[in-house]
């Protein structure tokens, strides 16, 4: 216990110097930290999202990977991610869980931890810019990729299942990384598995402190600066306050969180869903059509091809960052549930996508169109074109429920709040299988210095360096999924067969 209090008073102690450090001159810090992030990000545009498609239209390459391999997957499943929907619930409820189940979290836990990772501001500001960048077409779009997206998920937290490492001390080390080097040992392809599992580490601590923390930070105080108007002032004391909240969880690990976001999750959910549901129902005359747009702007030729494929690019991205699905991430939160069987825990995972994208984003989706706030020659072209999601949604929100945006930005606040927990374990789980545990401390006090930084950083310049970085992390885990995927129906079909005979059932006494 005394180690961590004095953990986390060293993080709140390095949070306000250096917020204090940025007091006063937050325009030359914001200046330089978005001339890094220029850099960044055309170098990286340039690696890993060339575009693939000819003609005008652009279609980068890693958006293309996504989208095969979803497909590709969710045949060779057999299109699991309709078939075992309510197999997955079944679980969630507990009905197969035994005391002895090795691993640190429940299926439930590691679920809302994966989910408070996914379940943010994507679902918030994300769909908000894909639909103010695309029009109404692009929500149909993220829903197909959520779908699909649903076996990539089942796919990823299976073999994270199957490779985890349970260390001496009880400590899980899973995820892409892991099946990677050592899935790709077993096919004999050690050296290529290894540089894969490295590459992925990096790319995922850059994420980590891009999407899963500075985007978090910029977009939530968008919003919240809108009902505070001394944060649009001082935008370096929310960053503090939210480098001390964030570090007060993270000095605990895994554990600690899942707690964390096993309480979080539903209640913010919940709290979003009927707000949207509110507006949803009171516009109900109006849902027909807001849904005959989405499809009729989903396939869209009037303004040529390339348009149409740039809204299928933004639905595609969107959702990308929304559920992580193929990305590879959640993966590392589903390594550390207590199942017997890797394909449980995999299917338990199928449900991220449905519950993220298809649900939550398609929700917001709706409230954006039938509010007509995405207009980007409208009132509100300026927060568009600056890729102010959280607060176009805000206003979404507002211009029906007048108090909302109260709410709305507590809510932003607990979705950042949460995907930033979850974001730090998955960077300080890469940073350990690079350089070891005794390091990843320094990780920690590098995340709770970056959330003080994206405070001041422009959301433009953010949001573009979190997409590539996010984006990125498919590049080496497709490779697993698609070299693995094999291992992954073989196991599938004997837990199926195992299920249908009722087998499970009698190993908790059911049957």
């Amino acid at each position: 216990m005394s180690r961590y209090i004095v953990g986390t008073g060293m993080l709140l102690l390095l949070a306000v110097t250096a917020g204090g450090a940025l007091a006063g001159q937050e325009e030359a810090a914001a200046g330089t930290l978005n001339n890094a992030l220029g850099m960044l990000n055309g170098w990286l545009g340039t690696v890993l999202f060339f575009d693939v498609f000819p003609g005008e239209a652009e279609f980068p390459f890693i958006v293309a990977w996504l989208v095969a391999g979803a497909v590709f997957l969710t045949v060779k499943m057999g299109f699991i991610n309709f078939r075992l929907l309510g197999h997955s619930v079944a679980i969630l409820r507990g009905k197969y869980s035994r005391p002895d189940d090795v691993g640190e979290v429940s299926p439930f836990q590691a679920l809302t931890t994966a989910l408070s990772a996914t379940v943010g501001l994507g679902n918030i500001a994300g769909v908000a810019i894909a639909i103010g960048i695309g029009g109404p077409g692009a929500t149909f779009w993220m829903i197909v990729a959520g779908l699909l997206g649903m076996t990539t998920k089942f796919t990823e937290a299976t073999l994270a299942q199957m490779y985890r490492e349970i260390r001496p001390d009880g400590h899980v080390m899973g995820g892409a990384m892991e099946y990677l080097s050592r899935g790709f040992a077993d096919l004999g392809w050690k050296g290529f598995g290894k540089a894969l599992a490295i590459l992925f580490c990096i790319l995922t601590i850059g994420a980590s402190l891009g999407g899963g923390n500075a985007f978090q930070v910029s977009q939530s105080l968008s919003a919240v600066k809108q009902q505070v108007p001394y944060l649009a002032e001082e935008p370096w004391v929310f960053g503090v306050v939210m480098a001390f909240l964030v570090g007060v969880v993270i000095i605990g690990g895994i554990r600690r969180i899942a707690h964390v976001a096993e309480a979080v999750v539903p209640t913010m959910v919940a709290i979003y869903l009927l707000a949207a549901g509110w507006i949803v129902l009171s516009h109900a005359d109006r849902v027909p059509e807001v849904f005959g747009l989405i499809l009729s702007s989903a396939f869209s030729m009037e303004a040529g091809l390339g348009a149409l494929i740039g809204v299928i690019v933004q639905g595609f991205k969107r959702a990308a960052f929304s559920s992580e699905a193929g990305i590879g991430s959640a993966a590392i939160a589903h390594s550390t549930a207590r199942t017997p069987y890797p394909t449980r825990q995999g299917i338990v995972a199928l449900m991220e996508p449905f519950i993220d994208t298809v649900i939550i984003c398609t929700m917001t989706a709706l409230v954006i169109i039938i509010t007509g706030v995405y207009d980007s020659n409208g009132q509100h072209a300026e927060l568009i074109a600056n890729n102010q999601g959280a607060a176009l949604t805000s206003v979404a929100f507002g211009s029906v429920i007048s108090w909302f945006p109260v709410v709305l930005s507590i809510s932003v606040v607990l979705f950042a709040y949460s995907t930033m927990i979850s974001w730090s374990y998955y960077g300080e789980r890469c940073w350990t299988y690079l350089f070891g545990e005794r390091y990843s401390m320094l990780y920690r006090i590098a995340f709770v210095l970056v959330v003080v930084a994206g405070s001041i950083g422009s959301a433009s310049a953010v949001l573009d360096f979190s997409d590539l970085l996010l984006l990125s992390m498919a590049f080496p885990n497709m490779f697993a999924l698609y070299a693995l995927s094999g291992q992954v129906k073989r196991k599938l079909s004997v837990y199926l067969e195992k299920l249908h005979s009722g087998e499970l059932d009698r190993e908790v006494g059911r049957g």
